[in-house]
C-alpha cells in the first residue's frame, strides 16, 4: 500500500507537470499561453491567456503537492478544481479523449479524489510532520468540495460569458464588452 500511494502520487503529479507546462511554456506539444488562452476564449475563458497561466500554475501547486505529499487535502483540493474546470469545458466533446472529451480531466480529478481519502501515505511530507491529514480519513470530504466549490467561480464567469455571447454582448479579452 505503501508504495502503490507513492508511485499514484509520482504518476499523476508528474502527468500534471506535463499538463502545465504545456500551457505555461508550450512544451510537450502545448501551445504556451498564448495558444492555450486562445482556446480559453473560445471556450468562454476571458481573458484567456491570463487564465491558461492560472491555470497552468495551479496545475503545478497541485502536482507539487501530491507529488511531497505535503498538505495533500489542498493538493488535492487544487487538482479536483483544476480538472472539474477543464472537464466542464471539454464535456461537449463527449467523454473520450480521442475526441477532445473530458476523460483525461476527469481521470486527473478523479484520482486527486481518491488520494484527498486516502491520503498521500507514509512516504510523504505530511507523515513526516506528523501532520493530521496523512493518514487521509475524512479529509477526503474536504477536499473534494472545496475542489468543487473552487471550480465555481470560473465556471460562473464562464456561463455568463458564454450567455453573453449568444445575445451579442460577449465580454471581450480585456474585460469589456462589444453592443
Amino acid at each position: 500500500m505503501t508504495t502503490g500511494l507513492l508511485l499514484l502520487r509520482v504518476l499523476l503529479a508528474t502527468l500534471l507537470f506535463g499538463h502545465a507546462l504545456q500551457k505555461l511554456r508550450g512544451w510537450f506539444g502545448g501551445a504556451g499561453p498564448a495558444g492555450t488562452g486562445a482556446v480559453f476564449e473560445r471556450w468562454g475563458f476571458v481573458p484567456g491567456t491570463r487564465l491558461a497561466v492560472t491555470a497552468g500554475l495551479a496545475e503545478l501547486a497541485g502536482g507539487a503537492s501530491v507529488a511531497t505529499g505535503l498538505l495533500t487535502p489542498a493538493g488535492c483540493a487544487v487538482v479536483i478544481g483544476t480538472m472539474t474546470v477543464a472537464a466542464v469545458a471539454t464535456s461537449p466533446q463527449g467523454f473520450w479523449a480521442q475526441r477532445g472529451g473530458c476523460e483525461v480531466p476527469f481521470w486527473y480529478g478523479a484520482v486527486a479524489v481518491v488520494l484527498g481519502f486516502t491520503g498521500p501515505g507514509p512516504w510523504s511530507l505530511d507523515a513526516a510532520l506528523d501532520l493530521p491529514w496523512a493518514s487521509g480519513t475524512g479529509w477526503g470530504a474536504v477536499a473534494l468540495p472545496a475542489g468543487l466549490l473552487a471550480a465555481a467561480v470560473p465556471l460562473t464567469a464562464r456561463a455568463r460569458v458564454l450567455r453573453a455571447s449568444r445575445t451579442g454582448t460577449a465580454p471581450q479579452a480585456d474585460g469589456d464588452t462589444k453592443a
